[in-house]
């Protein structure tokens, strides 16, 4: 499926058949292959709110792009030049230097296309430019924020991957490469586009796309960025100061990263420490002697060790004036802004998490769609009698929401998914005779190798992860600790302190003390690090956390009381005990549900 972008779908549940029959009991057993249900199950169904644009689309937007001279967020500051000149210079967000490279060696590298017909009779009106990207997830491309800002990626924009070649032939033979449209798109929300300050940004595509991804490194890394590191960098930029003729083949340049104090002596105050790396060479002042990313680069990846560890944001005029570096996004800065917005899906479709909640008498489970402090009216997901667990995740990380939930009457666990080749929904069972579990949890990548984990607590507390391999399927599991069984809650799902690993908020049944489990990104007994107790909460019976509900890139909580009224928690990103700001009354009439997805 070329795949173009959808601007919002929803998703509905149908009527669920009562259960019926037991399994055979395996105690703790969790399967790795596939087994169908003893009855039917619920099969959502998938209503894109508008059309996919044809490949045709696709590839007159290649073509307007390529055909196109624009650069994308383009802006001016002073003294960005390395020489003695003060006046200002125009910065141009950017391998002069290097050598030819293949997908293979580096295959989540994305091409980003961008071409607007401003649909007047002439063309001196309309934009197109060209980026680079990274894939970090099946639908997710990592770039920077000056290619996305303020303009329509959704209407107008192409991603091409799986190639090393640039499109020909007015962008129809894509040399063994995918053209896919854009979904939806975020930038960080403090990117300021005069300083080109917090450049990151993440596209979301409609469809998962064979390349092989690459993660971002973690946020406290340091060691990537000790002077001296050799880093490379990618892209299909320009490889001259004196043309503005893009390499029609990836290319890529080793570069040492450079120190904060020697980026700062050279730039000055337009090189924000903390935010900002910058790598190279001094720049000799011609092509001759430097190697550095330049035009068309805009948004590739800086790697160390198979990490993403910068993103090519901005440079001087030509790229080789003396002295001059590259200037890149600090990645490990802004993994825990980034992050969620690799693991945002949801109901309907946007940035912000969704809830799912069932009657406690007519049985019934309805979805509300997250409008950021509120939700909106219910919609009916039909009778959901016979179950009482019902999870949202996306264990293959297609982009749909995809559903776990645990039958009444045996404790089997199922995992239902949407098949986008042929629109149909696949139900396969997960796990066998999990009755006794007291906690099943979907939290999202607990391991930090970016596929969503299965957690679980035995009737002994001990709480197992099950690495998930990306597909519905899972390693071995990995004891994390015991004691879990002092909780009368234990919820998550994202980053509660915005380091960009998954952690969990537990609450005892003694005290309502919370506590906070900070991830590590690790499996085993290091999966958490040691508790910290965040707030004494008491007068609330029922918790939920279904991600980033306000759509801020910060996990959220939600706490109902005795009375019905539930309380949205944004989070903050503080692993303290203001750990969530003031509590937003979102109802007053949850005192009805019984199950919180």
């Amino acid at each position: 499926m070329p795949g173009g972008g959808r601007h919002r779908r929803r998703i509905r549940i149908g009527l669920p058949v009562a259960a019926a029959g037991v399994a055979a009991a395996v105690a703790a057993a969790l399967l790795t292959t596939s087994a169908g249900a003893a009855t039917p199950l619920p099969q959502p169904t998938v209503k894109p709110a508008t059309s996919s644009p044809s490949l045709a689309e696709l590839e007159k937007r290649v073509a307007g792009a390529m055909a196109g001279d624009d650069v994308a967020g383009k802006t001016s500051k002073a003294s960005l030049s390395a020489s003695s000149s003060t006046s200002p210079s125009t910065i141009d967000p950017k391998i002069i230097g290097g050598s030819e490279t293949t997908i293979t060696s580096a295959p989540w590298m994305a091409q980003l296309h961008y071409y607007d017909d401003r649909g007047t009779s002439t063309t001196s009106d309309d934009i197109g430019f060209f980026c680079g990207g990274a894939v970090v997830a099946p639908t997710k491309i990592l770039t920077a924020a000056h290619c996305v800002k303020g303009y329509d990626w959704h209407a107008n924009g192409a991603i091409v991957t799986g190639t090393s070649q640039l499109p020909s032939a007015d962008g129809t033979d894509l040399h063994g490469g995918t053209v896919t449209g854009i979904w939806r798109q975020w930038n960080h929300p403090s990117y300021n586009a005069t300083t080109i300050d917090n450049d990151i940004a993440v596209l979301t595509l409609p469809v998962p796309v064979k390349a092989t991804p690459i993660r971002m490194t973690t946020s406290g890394d340091t060691t990537s960025y000790q002077a001296g590191t050799s880093a490379k960098v990618y892209g299909w930029g320009r490889t001259s100061s004196t043309s503005d003729d893009i390499s029609e083949t990836l290319k890529t340049a080793t570069l040492p990263v450079q120190s904060d104090t020697t980026c700062a002596g050279t730039y000055g105050s337009d090189f924000v420490k903390g935010h900002m790396v910058c790598a190279g060479k001094p720049a000799t002042g011609s092509d001759t002697g430097t190697t550095t990313a330049c035009n068309g680069d805009s948004g590739g990846p800086l790697v160390v060790n198979n990490r993403i560890v910068g993103v090519v944001s901005w440079g001087v005029t030509d790229c080789v004036a003396k002295g001059a570096y590259s200037v890149f996004s600090k990645v490990s800065t802004y993994v825990g802004a980034a992050y969620p917005r690799l693991d945002d899906t949801n109901i309907s479709g946007d940035h912000k998490a969704d809830l799912w909640v069932r009657n406690a008498s007519t049985k019934t489970g309805y979805s509300k769609d997250s409008k950021g402090t509120s939700f909106a009216a219910r919609e009916s997901w039909g009778n959901w009698n016979g179950f009482n667990t019902v999870l949202q995740t996306d264990f293959d990380r297609d982009g749909y929401q995809d559903l776990v939930y645990r039958r009444s009457s045996d404790g089997d666990v199922f995992w239902t998914h949407y098949v986008i080749s042929t629109g149909t929904w696949s139900t396969k069972q997960i796990a066998d005779n999990w009755k006794t579990r007291t906690r099943i949890i979907t939290p999202g990548d607990v391991t930090g190798d970016y596929l969503p984990d299965l957690l679980s607590v035995d009737s002994a507390g001990v709480m197992w992860i099950y690495p998930g391999k990306g597909n519905g399927t899972f390693s071995p599991r990995v004891k994390v600790s015991s004691g879990w069984n002092q909780y009368n809650s234990v919820r998550g799902h994202g980053d509660f302190t915005g380091d960009g690993k998954t952690d969990l908020i537990a609450r005892s049944a003694s005290g309502s003390y919370m506590y906070l489990y900070k991830g590590t990104g690790k499996a085993g007994s290091g999966a958490f690090s040691a508790r910290v107790k965040v707030r004494t909460w008491s007068g609330y019976n029922a918790f939920d956390a279904t991600g980033d509900i306000t759509g801020d890139g910060k996990a959220d909580f939600l706490a109902r009381t005795p009375g019905g009224t539930l309380y949205l928690y944004p989070g903050t990103g503080k692993a303290t005990s203001e750990i969530f700001a003031t509590r937003i009354s979102v109802g007053t009439d949850f005192k009805q549900y019984d199950i919180f997805g």
